[in-house]
């Protein structure tokens, strides 16, 4: 029986998916691309807005198009907080929350035998606190590897679901990720990313002496293991001793994704985010300080409820002066179920548009500010995928830089000493030196 497996969302959902593919194969399912015929079409859905939940369905369409006769499975993020509304969505079969993915072969043959609509979720995910103990010893990307260390978030942000989708926070124990990564890297992967829903709330519920930084430093040790990198990271985590640690660990990259979201604070306090603008500066500084060579991104919602123009260009003016290396920038969206849903002075769509518009522009002159004084010099590159035209590769620097390497497909795969000859849009353009 064929599967396709589509993933929306996050990393951690594509970790998901490596998870469920894994279980298909261990019980005989021929696991397909989706955008082939297949028996069953499975959708690992989001829930970040509502949009994401029109694009989950949306999906079934698609499907049917293909196989009118598919049986479908909506799991995850989507399910999980809205599970009566998706089980009244036409054509849906299979309905598993967020700690079920993983047990998708079995429902599947349960559907197969009953033929009812199989439901099952979690009501208490927010109380009923586990991480399926569940690793993968190969994935799609043979170079990269990512790697879910923990689940769930215990923050609650205004305008996030998460927590309703994800529970709260539960971490996988520190020696079955150094196993799950040391059997990665015998299989030859060389990079792996440490992500979650919130890393750096890592060992919190653990009660153990261990976080995210005693978790690179045991990382650290495997022999074979070239590069580690964090996934997003709050800036309330990084105190001075964190950051002098992290400088002194060898393989973690100098690259970190440091959750903004505003550069105003009062807006800050609205979204409930636990930090201020002079922490985050600071931290700022201090990476900068201490780790050669770092670059530091980030993500930035504007028009959230109530944004007025001056807070807006506080933010701008905040992001100006910082100049971090690059930024993605959210125009905020309604998600039913949030506070920041039912707060009043809902900001215009063409006015968040128009704040959109000028962070991007700033965005890219910051990128291309950073990025050009890499020009001439020589730098260490994991090219980890095809272009699209198969004419070349393309990879990352140890500190994020996207570069590309025309008509060289042989580096696949492979950490490269690479000369930088051009900025081309978004990225470097190399020249690999035999």
């Amino acid at each position: 029986m064929k599967v396709a497996i589509s993933t929306l969302g996050c990393r951690v959902n594509i970790y998901d998916t490596e998870i469920m593919i894994s279980a298909l194969k261990e019980d005989d399912f021929e696991v397909v691309s989706y955008d082939e015929f297949a028996d069953v079409y499975c959708i690992n859905t989001c829930t970040v807005t509502n949009t994401s939940d029109k694009k989950s369905r949306q999906f079934i369409s698609k499907c049917k198009k293909i196989n009118p006769k598919a049986i479908i499975a909506m799991v995850g993020c989507y399910p999980q907080v809205s599970k009566d509304e998706v089980s009244e969505i036409k054509d849906v079969n299979i309905i598993l929350g967020n700690r079920f993915k993983g047990q998708l072969p079995y429902y599947i043959r349960l559907f197969l035998e009953t033929g009812k609509q199989v439901i099952k979720v979690d009501d208490n995910i927010l109380r009923n606190i586990s991480f399926e103990d569940r690793s993968i010893r190969t994935l799609k990307d043979k170079h990269r590897a990512f790697i879910k260390i923990q689940d769930g978030c215990n923050k609650f942000c205004t305008y996030c679901i998460i927590p309703f989708a994800r529970g709260g926070v539960c971490s996988k124990e520190p020696r079955k990720i150094f196993d799950e990564v040391r059997s990665l890297v015998s299989n030859g992967y060389k990079e792996v990313v440490l992500t979650g829903i919130n890393t750096t709330s890592y060992g919190d519920d653990l009660g153990i002496d261990i976080n995210l930084v005693s978790l690179i430093e045991l990382l650290d040790e495997i022999d074979g293991l070239e590069r580690i990198r964090v996934g997003s990271v709050d800036p309330e985590f990084f105190t001075t001793e964190i950051v002098e640690r992290m400088s002194k660990i060898k393989k973690l990259m100098p690259h970190f994704h440091l959750s903004l979201q505003s550069g105003c604070d009062s807006v800050l306090k609205r979204m409930r985010r636990k930090y201020d603008i002079s922490l985050y500066k600071k931290v700022v500084e201090d990476l900068r300080r201490e780790i050669e060579d770092v670059s530091i991104t980030t993500d930035i919602i504007v028009g959230f409820p109530g944004e007025t123009d001056d807070e807006f260009n506080e933010t701008y003016n905040f992001l100006k002066n910082i100049k971090l290396q690059d930024m993605h920038v959210f125009k905020y969206s309604k998600r039913n179920g949030t506070k920041a849903a039912e707060m009043e002075n809902q900001v215009d769509v063409h006015i968040k548009e128009k704040r959109s518009k000028s962070l991007i522009d700033l965005n890219k002159l910051n990128k291309i500010d950073f990025q050009k004084k890499y020009l001439g010099q020589t730098l260490d590159v994991l090219y980890c995928t095809e272009l699209s035209d198969n004419n070349g590769v393309y990879g990352y620097t140890k500190n994020y830089i996207k570069v590309v390497l025309n008509d060289e497909k042989k580096y696949l795969g492979k950490i490269v000493s690479t000369r930088i000859v051009d900025l081309e849009n978004d990225h470097l353009i190399g020249q690999a030196l035999k």
